[in-house]
């Protein structure tokens, strides 16, 4: 199993479109995919027609062991998506309240790795889709994933968000053993605008080596696409977002090919 996680410390940036955009492209090639929502807010978990705020079960209850991870839990929890080669990890409105519960509590942050691991025969991919602050989630997600992508608005605030992430991410390579390899993706991108061409420059004059080259376009399909309760590959396979994320996924496939020979 490859884990990628989608993170941002700013919300509204396109983390959830972007996670199960891509999850929906690596099951369209076949690819046996787990799609894990660490966000309380629960939008992944809403995407696929699951209300976080009436789950019995979720993601959080593999948080509710002082660390460890009951045997056989993870698979218990995993729910059918609108794809059939996609499962999801839901989340519920309670992981709002691990930030009180976890200090003092040592071993939470690698409860998702752990939970992985578990799974790692049954899917080739698992996609996190993390909350947009620093937090017991967030460290979750960056322990488990072995790609890390950052969604950016191309519009001015957002480049603040990005240099935050940035340093969250340094901060959290000093404690892993190999630094995680990440890759910053420009999204809702208008050119009409000079917000976003000009967003669009600072981000690749600030982080030359890391931003992909493209763009995700803004495309009310992909609005259309949640609405739906389907990934956006599957509700209008030729649609500009569409085509866009999959010349991302195509890039992450080829830097992750590198980074296994290397």
């Amino acid at each position: 199993m490859r884990v990628w996680a989608v993170a941002n410390q700013k919300g509204g940036v396109g983390k959830t479109t972007s996670s199960i955009a891509l999850a929906g492209l690596l099951a369209e090639a076949g690819k046996r995919v787990v799609v894990v929502d660490l966000d309380p807010h629960g939008s992944m978990t809403s995407y696929f027609g699951y209300d976080p705020d009436r789950l019995e079960h979720s993601v959080y209850d593999l948080f509710l062991h002082k660390g460890s991870v009951p045997a056989g839990l993870p698979g218990q929890l995993l729910l059918s998506t609108s794809h059939e080669h996609i499962s999801l990890l839901p989340s519920s409105t309670a992981l709002a309240t691990l930030e009180r519960q976890s200090p003092g509590q040592s071993g939470l942050g690698l409860v998702i790795a752990k939970s992985l691991a578990q799974l790692w025969q049954d899917f080739d991919y698992a996609v996190i889709d993390s909350p947009p602050l620093l937090g017991v989630l967030m460290v979750n997600a960056l322990a488990a994933s072995q790609q890390l992508v950052i969604p950016v608005q191309t519009e001015h605030l957002a480049v603040k968000g990005l240099e935050r992430m940035v340093n969250t991410l340094a901060m959290i390579n000093r404690s892993r053993k190999q630094a995680l390899p990440f890759t910053i993706v420009p999204t809702l991108f208008d050119r009409r605008t000079q917000a976003s061409l000009s967003t669009l420059r600072v981000v690749r004059d600030k982080f030359p080596q890391e931003i992909w080259q493209g763009y995700i376009p803004v495309d009310t399909r992909l609005r259309d696409a949640s609405r739906a309760g389907l990934t956006p590959s599957q509700f209008d396979g030729k649609s500009r977002g569409v085509v866009a994320y999959r010349a991302l996924l195509k890039h992450l496939l080829a830097a992750q090919l590198v980074a296994q020979v290397a």
